[in-house]
C-alpha cells in the first residue's frame, strides 16, 4: 500500500524540483486524494477496462464479465493491461457493483442488452429479512485479484477497490436492474422507512467487510459509486440516503484509506454529498469545475470531469477540453484529472492516451514557464 508521508520532506513542503524524481504514480494519486501538494496532476480514467480495448475484447471471447471477476488472475490482468497501455497514475481493480448481491443471497445475470437483471427484486419486508449478511467472505476473489495488481505495480501506480453506494445497491435490488423512474425504489423509501434503513444497513454490514478485505489485499483508495444519486432530490437525499452513505464512508475511512465518492448527474447534491465526510467528490461533466470545486469551499478533492463522449473528438479539441479543466482546477492540491463518467464502447483508445499525454504536457509547459501552483 501507498503511504503518502513517505515522500521526502522537500516534496512536502512542495519544493517539488528536488523530489519529482522521488514521486510515484502511487505517491502522487493518493496525495492528491488528501489534497496534498503533487508535481503534477494524476490522471485516471473511469471503466478504464472495458469493451473499447482489444485487449478486453479478447479476453471476453472466452468469458463472461463475472466469470472475469471471479477468477482473479483475469481480474488482474485486465486490470494491468489497461492501466499500462493508458499509462496512468492509478489502476481501479476489474470487477462489478453488484457482487454483494450474491453473497447476500440475491442472484443477477447479465442479460445482452439488458445489463443486470435482479429476477427476484426486493420489494417487501420479507425480501429485506431474508437477505444475508453472515457470507461477505465469498467475495475473497475481488482481494485475491488486488494482491496481484499490487505485486505486479508496488507503489508504481494508486490501486483503487470500490464498491457501490447503499442508495445505488438498493435501487438495483428493489427494481430488479436498471430503471428510469425508479418507482419501487422510492415506493419503499416513502412508504416503508423502517424497512428501506434496514436494507441499507444490510448493505453497509455487507460493504464494511468488503472493503476491508480490499484494504488488506492492498488496496491505496477506496471508490464508492452512487451511479444513481442523481435520481433524488436534495431532500430525499438528505432524508433518506445521507445517514446511511456517511456511515459507510467514515467505517472505510476508518480502515486506514481515503475514500472516493462519485456519482452521475449529481451537481445539485454536491453540497450535501461533502457532508459524508468522503476525502474526493467525483463530478460528472455537466458541472464546470470551477463552479462546483468553489462551492465546495475547497474543503475537500475533486476527480474530474471531461465528458467522455469529448473522446471521440479530433485531438486538438480534446485537448483544449482537458486543458480548460486544468485551468479551473488552478493547480490547487486535490485534483485528480478523470473523465465525468465511464469510457463507453468503440471510444478511439489513442484518444484516452492522448488525455494522459496532454494532462502532462500541461504540466510541464507550467512548469517551464515557472508558473507555480497553489501550496
Amino acid at each position: 500500500m501507498t503511504n503518502p508521508n513517505d515522500i521526502p520532506a522537500a516534496l512536502a513542503a512542495n519544493d517539488m524540483n528536488s523530489a519529482t524524481s522521488l514521486i510515484t504514480g502511487g505517491t502522487r494519486f493518493v496525495r492528491a486524494c488528501l489534497r496534498q501538494p503533487v508535481d503534477r496532476t494524476p490522471v485516471w480514467f473511469l471503466r478504464q477496462a472495458g469493451r473499447y480495448m482489444a485487449e478486453y475484447q479478447a479476453v471476453r471471447r472466452h468469458h463472461s464479465l463475472l466469470e472475469i471477476c471471479k477468477q482473479p488472475a483475469l481480474a488482474a490482468e485486465v486490470t494491468i493491461t489497461a492501466a499500462e497501455k493508458l499509462d496512468v497514475d492509478a489502476a481501479i481493480i476489474f470487477a462489478d457493483l453488484l457482487l454483494p448481491f450474491e453473497c447476500m443471497g440475491l442472484p443477477f445475470e447479465f442479460q445482452a442488452g439488458e445489463g443486470p437483471v435482479v429476477h427476484h427484486p426486493v420489494r417487501t419486508e420479507e425480501d429485506i429479512a431474508r437477505l444475508r449478511t453472515d457470507r461477505a467472505s465469498e467475495l475473497d476473489y475481488v482481494a485475491k485479484a488486488i494482491e496481484k495488481v499490487v505485486a505486479h505495480f508496488k507503489d508504481r501506480l494508486g490501486i483503487i477497490g470500490f464498491c457501490g453506494a447503499p442508495f445505488t445497491l438498493a435501487s438495483y435490488m428493489i427494481e430488479g436492474g436498471s430503471s428510469r423512474n425508479y418507482i419501487h425504489t422510492k415506493t419503499l423509501m416513502y412508504r416503508h422507512p423502517d424497512a428501506w434503513r434496514c436494507l441499507l444497513d444490510k448493505l453497509n454490514t455487507v460493504l464494511v467487510q468488503y472493503a476491508q478485505q480490499q484494504v488488506e489485499a492492498g488496496a491505496d483508495v477506496l471508490q464508492v459509486f452512487d451511479s444513481w444519486a442523481g435520481a433524488l432530490s436534495v431532500e430525499d437525499y438528505r432524508d433518506f440516503v445521507l445517514p446511511a452513505t456517511t456511515t459507510l464512508i467514515r467505517q472505510i475511512q476508518a480502515l486506514g484509506v481515503p475514500v472516493i465518492y462519485f456519482g452521475v448527474d449529481t451537481a445539485s447534491l454536491l453540497p450535501a454529498m461533502r457532508e459524508t465526510g468522503a476525502d474526493v467528490l467525483g463530478l460528472d461533466w455537466r458541472t464546470p469545475l470551477a463552479q462546483a470545486w468553489h462551492g465546495l469551499d475547497y474543503a475537500v478533492a475533486v476527480q474530474g470531469n471531461l465528458d467522455p463522449i469529448t473522446l471521440f473528438a479530433e485531438p486538438e479539441l480534446i485537448r483544449n477540453r482537458v486543458r480548460n479543466i486544468l485551468d479551473q482546477a488552478d493547480g490547487r492540491p486535490g485534483h485528480i484529472f478523470n473523465l465525468g463518467h465511464g469510457i463507453v464502447p468503440n471510444t478511439p483508445v489513442e484518444n484516452v492516451q492522448h488525455v494522459v499525454k496532454f494532462v502532462r504536457e500541461y504540466h510541464d509547459e507550467k512548469a517551464s514557464r515557472g508558473v507555480a501552483s497553489h501550496g
